[in-house]
C-alpha cells in the first residue's frame, strides 16, 4: 500500500516532471495511477491527491469522482476518477473567495485560502486525449491545489489562520 509523504518529504517541494505523451499509457504510468487511487482510498476525507504525494515527481493529480459528489452536492458527473496528466490552468477567474483548505500531506491542520472561483485547465487523460474542462466551486479550488502541489507548493504557502483539528473533532462532508 502506498504511504502518502508528509510535509517534510523533499519531493513535496520540487517541480514535477512533465509525462512524456508516448508514456501517457504505459505501464509504469497505469500502476502510478493504481497507486495513487489505493493511496486516495485509504482515505475518508481526501478528494484528490497528485503523484508527488506517494513519492512521484510527475505531473499527475486524481480527483476522486465519488468523493467529490458527496463534498459538493452540486457536482453532477458521474463518480469515475478524473486523471489529469500535465495539467496547465488555462484561465483564472479575476473572483477570488478565501476557503477553508487541508491537505492529506498536512494532515490536520486547516487553513483559509485565497481561490479563484473558477478555472479552467488543459490536461491528457489516462488514454492520451487532450481534455479541456472549466471548474468552480470545490471543483476550482482542488484543480488549484493539485496544480500547486505539482510545482512544489504547499496550502501552509499560501494560508492563513491555519489550526490543528484532530481527527476526532474534524467532520467530513457526506
Amino acid at each position: 500500500m502506498p504511504t502518502i509523504l508528509q510535509q517534510q518529504d523533499p519531493v513535496l517541494r520540487k517541480k514535477s516532471k512533465e509525462v512524456d505523451l508516448s508514456e501517457i499509457t504505459s505501464p509504469e504510468i497505469k500502476n502510478i495511477i493504481t497507486e495513487m487511487k489505493a493511496a486516495l482510498a485509504t482515505q475518508n476525507d481526501g478528494i484528490a491527491i497528485a503523484a508527488p504525494q506517494i513519492g512521484y515527481s510527475l505531473r499527475i493529480f486524481l480527483v476522486s469522482g465519488s468523493v467529490l459528489k458527496l463534498a459538493d452536492k452540486k457536482y453532477k458527473d458521474d463518480e469515475s476518477d478524473m486523471i489529469f496528466i500535465n495539467p496547465v490552468i488555462s484561465k483564472l477567474s479575476r473572483e477570488k473567495q478565501e476557503v477553508e483548505e487541508g491537505c492529506l500531506s498536512i494532515r490536520w491542520k486547516y487553513g483559509m485560502i485565497k481561490r479563484a472561483m473558477k478555472v479552467s485547465i488543459e490536461a491528457y487523460d489516462e488514454h492520451g486525449k487532450l481534455v479541456k474542462r472549466g471548474a468552480s466551486g470545490l471543483l476550482a479550488q482542488v484543480f488549484q491545489h493539485e496544480c500547486d502541489h505539482l510545482d512544489g507548493v504547499l496550502f501552509i504557502d499560501k494560508a492563513h489562520d491555519i489550526k490543528e483539528v484532530p481527527p476526532e473533532k474534524h467532520v467530513t462532508t457526506g
